[in-house]
């Protein structure tokens, strides 16, 4: 087993590596460990078994275990179900979901391509501060205020992240 350390805002946190598994163990007020290769389906139920619908969308879709954002959107549009539904079978068939349409993860090399946006108007720092629950921006308020306001998706998002606020509550599960 290999360990490693680093301290992120006066947090110490311990990285483990053991068969190309991945443990981090944030050291703090709070001790939490956070299996990232895989074990997506440990966040459901166990014996939770995948809708057998959306599972064969997910397999006619799917390449290299990845499930872009846009196409669990697509697939959830397409078979009429939520995209919570798309990404808990996504999880039981242990596929990374990827590209978020917000930027906030699943890009390679920097896993996350969002950037403070230089500008922010005040008719949108005003939307997303009235759609705040417990001081962070559910996603689905997130592409709600980029459709009344005519915006990218990821314009909503750079805002958030100049004003310092935090996207929560990924609509396909994966945050």
């Amino acid at each position: 087993m290999q360990v490693g350390q680093i301290e992120f805002s006066g947090i110490m946190v311990y990285i483990f590596y053991e068969n190309m598994k991945q443990t981090i163990i944030i050291m703090g007020d709070n001790m939490t460990t956070y299996e990232n290769e895989g074990h997506f389906a440990k966040k459901h139920q166990a014996g939770a078994k995948p809708n057998p619908g959306i599972e064969a969308a997910l397999k006619q879709k799917i390449s290299n275990g990845e499930l872009p954002c846009a196409v669990a959107f697509k697939i959830a549009s397409d078979l009429d179900v939520q995209p919570g539904e798309v990404g808990q079978v996504a999880d039981l068939l242990e596929l990374r979901l990827t590209k978020c349409q917000l930027g906030l993860f699943g890009y390679r090399p920097a896993k996350r391509i969002v950037k403070p946006a230089v500008h922010v108007s005040e008719d949108l720092e005003k939307a997303i501060r009235e759609r705040l629950e417990n001081g962070r921006l559910p996603c689905v308020n997130a592409w709600n205020i980029a459709k009344a306001l005519g915006l990218r998706k990821m314009e909503v998002s750079s805002a958030c992240e100049t004003l310092g606020i935090k996207v929560s509550s990924c609509q396909v599960g994966a945050f």
